[in-house]
């Protein structure tokens, strides 16, 4: 029984050991299969990190971070007038930026970001047993660190595979950064809504600060906006915007980031937004533009990447006034040519414009309205072949201050001047035969099977520059380019024009230099030809007698102004010229007297700021400073040397005599301006061109007005009429503060005599017409009338004039102070000069 026993256990216990054999053997193939899968998974996974490094990106750039900032343009006294950018974006150093923003943002984004060496392994596990699930990654546990790595180095998509390149870069970056580097690279690099990016700019935006005075109310609602601007912004939506500000004040009270006092306060603080701030992109363009093209040109390329802040000149009192005189002056020639709509066709309608339009180049035709479109806001006109529409939005607008409808704004067949908005488009506009002659159905819906109509804009008044400079210190304060303020548009103050009579400053400017003229020089007036050249004068009537040089100014005779240039020769008044700032390219003949050369609005001001300066060149000013995104300023270049062009007292005889265009020629409008004031219109031929250039002694203006495709403006349309006003109004602002002052005569080199109104040689004495003109010394005539005999004056006076003809024709003179002379002439009609080109 025993032995039968001892057996049982005995094969009982070989039993046992054979499966404790079984279990250690398979234990033993089971860990070496593990170790197989741990190893092979280990080396799969070292050979993907292996294959995804050799194709991520550099992480270098992080370690010298440059992204795209805004660069601004500044006026003189600091306020903004433009903005340059890619982004818009300020870069803050993070030493500037408080600890309570830093606790709000970790509060709202990532509170374990200086824990963690960045990820946040948790939350991949979550995030990948959800993206198993699906074919995408549609969960995400991102770091501020590797949020850092898909803004910066990588795309937004959301593939698994991007999110794997994600993981390495972020590790990656913890080791080559340290925790501050990162988070300053977060803080300057996220988006904040409305095209503004980093957290400076943010704050700049919403609350009219920098982020130093932030606060913890307005940080934890920045904090919360990242998580979707377009969803958490108070100006999207103000109380979602609280909401989120309420969570991320809660979480860092929470996580120990702030006291309960501190939240409760932040609690209850309200969101007090500023108004967006206006950069004024309608104030100077023209501005803004140049100093673009400046920068570029100063620093090269790495003008794109911003960061930059350039000084103008620019005052934004007397830019704002600048724009809005030269809009009333442009709408006051729609007023005077019945260009304001509702329009229709006339009995002298101008021919419409017949053939192919061009498709190169921005050219201005006669079109023809056919019809209407109210419910698409499009007045239909047709260009020759092609037919297109101008949209006429009911809204208020230059050309439609009432506020029309297409159908009130213009009947059919009446025709305005409109252009291609895109002369490419004239092709594909050509006329469809399914249109008719004079209508276009508004119900035809513009589908391939429909016509295709080209946009056209409206062209019906002229363009107007106006350039003013700051006398003194000849920097420009204000500077128009056109009626509308468009960034990159055409600048009309760089646009060469004929100046027309304007041009005569420098004739008798240069007579006066040369000692060769003085006021009161005969001038001829008669219309004949003058070495094969055939002047005349805008007013038919003047050419019977000579003229004395002041009132022929003053009047603006064309054939004493070209029987001065004959005198005194072409070539030597376009030397005095450039050396008063024209730089365009001057001919040397006569038609020079007339302002047959073209030149810009910017070398009038220079040159006649110059007259306004005793003579002294300065090269105006737009640009004083540019400073880098370190703040360091960067060199623009010496300021050319001044230089003397005329003496103190040249300068104070020419301006007394374009004074006299003010008080009794063609700009006695500028005479409401109630200050001293001197000036000079000028009209080019049939009226393409109308100026007046003139000046006190603070401030010196050119305006100019014209078509930009050099089209007639029409009758009447003189400097006097057509840019004179907008002189006056702008001045009339500008100097609203300022006492008025008068031309001081110069204490040594001026002389005055007594002459004689008809022959400009001395009065005799007790003449009672005589009058006391300016001379420069040792010019003056020293030959004189005789006394009439028995009361009456001799038939023939027997005098001789000078070489020079200096005989002199000037008013009464004022008190010595004022220098303002009275004309002895009639008050003339409202005329200007004649056609540079006659």
């Amino acid at each position: 029984m025993a032995t039968e026993q001892a057996a049982k256990q005995s094969a009982a216990s070989r039993a046992s050991r054979r499966r404790w054999r079984i279990i250690r053997r398979w234990t033993r193939r089971i860990a070496i299969v593990l170790v197989l899968l741990a190893t092979g998974a280990m080396l799969f996974v070292a050979g993907a990190i292996k294959s995804y490094e050799a194709d991520l990106p550099s992480t270098t750039e992080l370690q010298n971070y440059h992204p795209p900032q805004v660069t601004r343009v500044m006026a003189r006294n600091g306020q903004v007038i433009g903005e340059l950018f890619v982004e818009r974006r300020t870069l803050v150093d993070i030493a500037n930026v408080p600890k309570h923003v830093i606790h709000a943002v970790l509060a709202a984004e990532d509170a374990s970001f200086y824990e963690h060496k960045g990820l946040d392994y948790p939350g991949m596990l979550r995030a990948l047993y959800k993206n198993l699930r699906g074919a995408t990654a549609k969960q995400g546990a991102s770091t501020i660190t590797q949020q850092v790595v898909k803004n910066v180095l990588l795309t937004s998509e959301r593939t698994l595979d991007r999110k794997m390149r994600e993981v390495i870069l972020a590790r990656r970056i913890e080791q080559e950064l340290t925790k501050d580097q990162i988070l300053g690279l977060y803080l300057n690099h996220i988006y904040f809504g409305h095209g503004r990016y980093g957290i400076e700019e943010a704050c700049q935006y919403y609350f009219g600060k920098p982020i130093a005075k932030a606060t913890i109310a307005e940080a934890a609602l920045l904090a919360g906006i990242v998580k979707g601007p377009s969803a958490y912004s108070p100006r999207v939506n103000l109380e979602r915007a609280k909401s989120r500000r309420t969570y991320v004040l809660g979480q860092m009270l929470a996580k120990g980031l702030a006291t309960e006092e501190e939240i409760n306060a932040a609690r209850a603080e309200p969101v007090t937004l500023v108004s967006p701030s206006e950069v004024l992109r309608e104030l100077a363009p023209e501005v803004v533009e140049e100093a673009r093209r400046t920068l570029r040109d100063v620093v090269g390329p790495e003008a794109d990447q911003g960061g930059y802040t350039i000084w103008t000149t620019i005052d934004p009192d007397l830019q704002s006034y600048a724009r809005e005189a030269v809009r009333k002056s442009l709408d006051g020639y729609l007023a005077r040519h019945k260009l304001v709509p509702p329009l229709a066709p006339g009995k002298k309608e101008p021919p419409a414009f017949e053939g192919a339009p061009s498709t190169r180049g921005h050219r201005v035709y006669s079109g023809v309205v056919t019809g209407h479109d109210d419910a698409k806001n499009q007045l239909l006109v047709r260009i020759g072949n092609v037919n297109g529409f101008v949209e006429i939005k009911p809204t208020k607008s230059r050309y439609n201050p009432n506020s029309l409808f297409p159908s009130q704004f213009a009947k059919v067949g009446k025709v305005l001047r409109v252009s291609l908005v895109d002369p490419q488009d004239a092709a594909a506009a050509a006329a469809d035969p399914r249109v008719g002659e004079s209508t276009l159905d508004p119900s035809d819906e513009l589908t391939p099977a429909a016509p295709h109509l080209a946009a056209m804009r409206l062209e019906l008044a002229p363009e107007s520059a106006l350039v003013a400079v700051d006398v003194a210190t000849r920097e420009i304060v204000a500077l128009v380019g056109g009626y509308e303020g468009v960034r990159g548009g055409l600048d009309r103050s760089l646009a060469k024009r004929q100046p027309g009579s304007t041009f005569k400053a420098f004739v008798y400017g240069y007579g006066l230099h040369a000692r060769l003229l003085t006021p009161a020089t005969q001038m001829k007036t008669s219309p004949e030809s003058i070495n094969g050249y055939q002047p005349h004068n805008y007013d038919e009537s003047e050419g019977k007698t000579p003229k004395l040089l002041r009132e022929a100014l003053a009047q603006s005779v064309n054939v004493a102004a070209v029987d001065a240039i004959q005198r005194v020769g072409p070539t030597n008044v376009a030397a005095f010229a450039k050396d008063l700032g024209i730089n365009s390219k001057l001919g040397t003949d006569l038609s020079l007297a007339l302002g047959a050369y073209e030149v810009t609005p910017r070398e009038m001001a220079a040159a006649y700021a110059t007259f306004a300066a005793k003579g002294e060149y300065r090269k105006p000013r737009l640009i004083t400073k540019i400073t880098g995104p370190g703040g360091v300023e960067i060199k623009l270049g010496p300021e050319p040397e001044p230089r003397q062009v005329m003496t103190e007292q040249e300068s104070f005889v020419l301006s007394n005599l374009l004074r006299s265009v003010v008080e009794k020629g063609t700009a006695t409008r500028a005479k409401a301006l109630g200050r001293w004031v001197a000036g000079k219109t000028g009209t080019s031929n049939a009226s393409k061109d109308a100026w007046f250039v003139g000046y006190t002694q603070e401030i010196a203006c050119a305006v100019w007005t014209g078509f930009d495709d050099a089209a007639p403006m029409g009758r009447g349309e003189t400097g006097s009429v057509a840019s004179l006003p907008a002189f006056v109004d702008f001045m009339k602002r500008a100097l609203k503060d300022k006492p008025a002052r008068t031309l001081e005569v110069p204490s040594t080199g001026i002389e005055t005599r007594l002459i004689d109104p008809e022959t400009g040689l001395l009065a005799y004495e007790g003449q009672e017409n005589a009058f006391e003109e300016f001379f420069l010394a040792d010019t003056a005539p020293d030959a004189g009338i005789d006394a009439p005999f028995d009361g009456e004056a001799d038939a023939d006076v027997d005098a001789d004039v000078d070489e020079a003809g200096t005989g002199a024709s000037a008013p009464e003179i004022m008190p010595a102070a004022s220098a303002e002379p009275t004309l002895p002439v009639p008050e003339p009609e409202e005329h200007d000069e004649a056609d540079a080109g006659l």
